[in-house]
């Protein structure tokens, strides 16, 4: 009986000592295709058992719930059920060695007591204030959404009036720099233009940075109303010659510029930074089947794939009832996770979850106006001049299809007033690229080609001469 008693107060001893090891901060950094996100875990202990909280501090987020935290034989497990967010791994010597999961993909990533400073990315391009030139924080009203959008504008002087250019950011979330990956290209194109005599109008997008508004249930229609007001508010400035003012698109923004260009007479020229000439489907088929192939995915698992996906955005782009759709996407989808075995389903999320997820990305109001969206159309109408450019090497928006496309579109409309330029290993960032696949951008030094650089900002010149 005295033995027993001796080896319960061992093990109890033991589970404390555990506790004071594995409670309080651990810290890490995710990494992803070349980006890095510092990760927290706050870690507590209490009668109840072991709770935590996530911090995301790069993404501004702090305190995030954790469903669920277990510590056993020196292995620890976080749960973050609402974001499909799991972390496992091991404690060896104050340190945790393990995987961070979401949705289905696992990423190796250890965590430390130490604050971890994030590597930092060269960025040779970008500029540091002082800059040689004005810039002032500006915000305008998009009355049609109500909303109130913020940005940057920058004159080559104070005083003077100029031509200039409305940047248009493209897919996904983009603040006024279009900063993704370490790189901030619309710093750098801005920076050059406006050392060049061309003020600069660049913004948040909607709910983004200092914008106001719900960038989730906006549409590219809905950020054509953005650049509009963007044009609108130029008008209102004295620095500003408003029978010059250009519109620069890259990517959605290359489709959303003629947009813009096609129903205003305030738009005296465009420039395309790879935009889209084919609808939205096809550009979707075309970018996961060349990204896959460059990836080193297997030729037949590329054809299942782009089988797939072509039936799902024909059924997206041919809808005309929302409720049918539904119904046909969730078929499809059942069926696919049925005969291929290639998916999985993340840990702890039901099949019907599961397929619940896949509607939502497929099904949310951007991705549905995307893939039915036709550019051609709205090409034909517009009268200025046009300037479209890719890198050879873009992946996401195919030069040979895109380029082909916006030409006969304009040719089409009776617009003779077009340049196109393919620029040789340029990726969809348009930077100098081994490649052209995204698992590059951000390991890539250079932000934007100075040779592409150099060749629009030329162009643009003899446009507002």
């Amino acid at each position: 009986m005295k033995k027993a008693t001796i080896l319960l107060l061992i093990v109890g001893t033991f589970f404390t000592v555990n506790a004071q090891e594995i409670t309080g901060k651990w810290n890490g950094v995710l990494k992803v295709q070349g980006t890095q996100l510092r990760l927290a875990f706050n870690v507590d202990k209490s009668d109840a058992g072991f709770s935590s909280t996530m911090d995301s501090p790069d993404q501004g987020a702090f305190d995030i719930p954790v469903t669920k935290t277990t510590f056993e034989n020196n292995r620890i497990k976080f749960e973050v059920a609402n974001l499909l967010i799991s972390y496992v791994g091991e404690l060896k010597d104050n340190e945790i060695i393990g995987n961070f999961s979401q949705s289905g993909q696992a990423f190796a990533m250890n965590l430390s007591r130490n604050e971890i400073e994030k590597l930092v990315l060269k960025r040779p391009q970008e500029p540091k204030k002082p800059y040689s030139y004005y810039s002032e924080d500006i915000s305008f009203q998009n009355a049609k959404a109500n909303i109130s959008l913020s940005g940057t504008l920058t004159l080559p002087k104070k005083e003077g009036v100029y031509p200039a250019v409305i940047l248009i950011s493209g897919s996904g979330p983009q603040n006024r720099d279009e900063e993704l990956l370490g790189h901030k290209p619309f710093l750098v194109i801005a920076d050059h233009f406006t050392k060049n005599g061309i003020a600069v109008l660049r913004y948040d997008d909607r709910g983004v940075g200092a914008s106001k508004g719900d960038f989730t249930t906006a549409t590219s229609a809905d950020f054509a109303t953005d650049v509009e007001s963007a044009i609108a508010y130029l008008n209102t400035r004295k620095e500003i010659n408003k029978n010059k003012i250009g519109l620069v698109g890259h990517s959605e923004g290359g489709l959303i510029a003629p947009m813009v260009a096609s129903t205003s007479k305030n738009v005296s020229f465009i420039v395309l930074l790879a935009g889209t000439g084919i609808s939205g489907g096809e550009i979707l088929l075309l970018q996961q089947e060349l990204i896959a192939r460059a990836s080193g995915i297997s030729e037949s698992e590329i054809k299942k794939t782009y089988d797939v996906n072509k039936v799902i955005f024909n059924l997206v782009a041919t809808s005309k009832n929302s409720e049918k759709l539904n119904d046909d996407l969730s078929k499809l989808i059942h069926t696919a996770i049925e005969n291929d075995a290639s998916i999985v389903i993340p840990d702890g999320m039901t099949k019907e979850k599961y397929v619940a997820q896949q509607l939502n990305q497929i099904l949310n109001p951007w991705m549905k106006f995307f893939i039915k969206y036709d550019p051609a159309p709205a090409l034909e109408k517009v009268k200025c001049p046009v300037l479209a450019v890719n890198g050879e090497k873009d992946l996401q928006v195919p030069p040979k299809e895109n380029l082909t496309a916006i030409k006969n579109a304009l040719a089409k409309g009776g617009n003779k007033k077009l340049t196109t330029i393919e620029f040789p290993n340029l990726n969809h960032l348009f930077q100098e690229s081994q490649t052209g696949a995204p698992s590059e951008y951000a390991s890539i030094e250079q932000t934007f080609s100075p040779m592409a650089l150099e060749a629009i900002t030329t162009w643009i010149k003899k446009q507002v001469e």
